[in-house]
């Protein structure tokens, strides 16, 4: 009897449910209910809808260029440097060595700041020095070597941190179940320069001179800035929470905000109606991150990676012209885009599978323990969700293409073989370690998500050590 007096008052208050205005998966305005005497429908992760994650994604994967661009735009114009200064080629290389020591431990001071102090912020400062590096080195006169140096390291410690901190935003924005397939969509642009940086500065400094380079960095440079400027809104979710609360000042403020303000005016406060205490903020201190075993392990992997495959990239236009004396200079520069090719097809196919295996891997549990059904809101609350399996399962395939194909790659250099070779291995090399790198990272991102700045930062700092 008790039993059925308790089923006949659920259904009552079943009849008494009131609509309530959510943010649904795909970012639009759902109908849900809340029923009296029990707790009201979650917040969702983020109020951005898919269209609007998309675009801020986009937009700092254009800034994620500026990360390796500066270096690689520089190798054409190293023997011209080499005249024009008056010094030899190991003088100007140098200039590269200071670059890439400055690439590895600025974004261990940027990424860490931007988990305790905002993205947005940091942003706008990294791009800032950008800008004045890169005009003082157009500037830069040919008397003054030391001024070159000090100038290549300033511009390394501004744009060295653009993919930590497109990173922490990433985490910030998206839920475990579709990080992959914007990570990505991001990785894109930082793993593209590379290879179409040396063309890029190939063509400028033979057809406008080597200080039209750096012309070109400023100029592009300011442009995103102002894109940053304009519409970027901040993300950290200790500063604004899934979107909905107010930043803490103009600084953290697009000057146009565009994005999220539809919903964010429909929806008005998400967090419950009154201001929830910010959430506790990263570390300042990105060394604590090495502490975990599993990042550390982690983060090991990625960078021996990434390095192996950032020093083929470099190796690919004097190794080209010894082994193939034919190609021009501008030749040697399109060789590098069989690289870019795989790049493009591995970020775009890879983010689809990471977040296809994380939804196949969610509906197994699902089926194999029906009840847990209701606990999994977000994909971020299971402690025993296995997240590792599910990003890092194809992972020994892909390390051996990787591995294959680089092998393959120097025994044709060495050999002399069709040029056809080394670029068909190039795409090879390009698909499988930019499939790892995602997989990696989306991981990282995925176990400490409140310092995924800090972490891609580590990762980073690793991979140019």
């Amino acid at each position: 009897m008790k039993e059925s007096h308790v089923f006949n008052a659920m259904q009552d208050m079943k009849d008494e449910k009131t609509p309530v205005a959510v943010n649904g998966a795909a970012g639009g305005l759902v109908e849900s209910t809340t029923e009296p005497g029990l707790p009201s429908t979650p917040p969702p992760y983020s109020i951005y809808n898919r269209f609007e994650k998309w675009t801020l994604v986009s937009m700092v994967a254009t800034a994620g260029l500026f990360s390796p661009l500066p270096a690689n735009i520089y190798f054409p114009a190293i023997p011209t440097l080499a005249t024009v200064f008056d010094r030899s080629i190991e003088d100007i290389n140098l200039t590269v060595t200071i670059y890439l020591a400055m690439q590895g431990c600025s974004p261990m001071l940027w990424g860490p700041l931007s988990d305790r102090y905002g993205r947005r912020p940091l942003f706008l400062v990294c791009l800032l020095i950008l800008v004045g590096s890169s005009v003082g080195l157009a500037l830069c006169p040919t008397s003054a070597f030391w001024l070159l140096l000090l100038l290549r390291a300033v511009q390394a410690g501004g744009c060295a941190s653009m993919i930590a901190l497109g990173a922490g935003l990433i985490g910030d924005i998206a839920t475990v179940d579709e990080r992959g397939g914007f990570f990505g969509m991001f990785n894109l642009g930082p793993m593209l320069a590379p290879c179409i940086g040396p063309a890029l500065g190939g063509v400028i400094s033979e057809r406008l001179g080597w200080r039209a380079i750096f012309w070109f960095l400023a100029i592009f440079s300011i442009a995103c800035f102002a894109m940053i400027l304009f519409l970027l809104p901040e993300t950290m979710r200790a500063l604004v929470g899934n979107g909905s609360q107010d930043p803490p000042g103009l600084l953290w403020k697009p000057l146009t905000p565009l994005i999220g303000r539809r919903t964010k005016s429909t929806l008005g406060d998400t967090m419950g109606g009154e201001k929830r205490k910010p959430n506790k903020k990263g570390s300042a201190n990105p060394f604590r991150l090495l502490l975990y075993p599993d990042i550390a392990l982690t983060l090991a992997y990625t960078g021996i990676v990434y390095a192996v495959n950032y020093t083929v990239t470099s190796t690919i236009s004097s190794s080209f012209a010894v082994t193939y004396p034919f190609l021009s200079q501008t030749m040697l520069g399109i060789c590098y885009l069989s690289t870019g090719l795989g790049m493009i097809v591995g970020s775009t196919v890879t983010g689809k599978l990471l977040d296809r295996e994380y939804a196949h891997i969610k509906q197994k549990r699902l089926n194999a323990d029906p009840s847990s059904m209701g606990e999994e809101l977000d994909g971020e609350n299971d402690i025993h969700f296995p997240i590792e399996y599910a990003r890092l399962r194809m992972s020994p395939i892909l390390l051996v293409g990787f591995v294959a194909s680089l092998i393959g790659w120097g025994w044709s250099i060495q050999a002399k073989a069709s040029i056809a070779a080394p670029l068909v291995l190039q795409v090879i090399m390009g698909y499988t370690s930019i499939a790892i790198l995602n997989s990696t990272m989306t991981l990282m991102i995925d176990i400490i998500k409140e310092q995924s700045s800090g972490v891609i930062a580590c990762a980073l700092g690793r991979s140019n050590s």
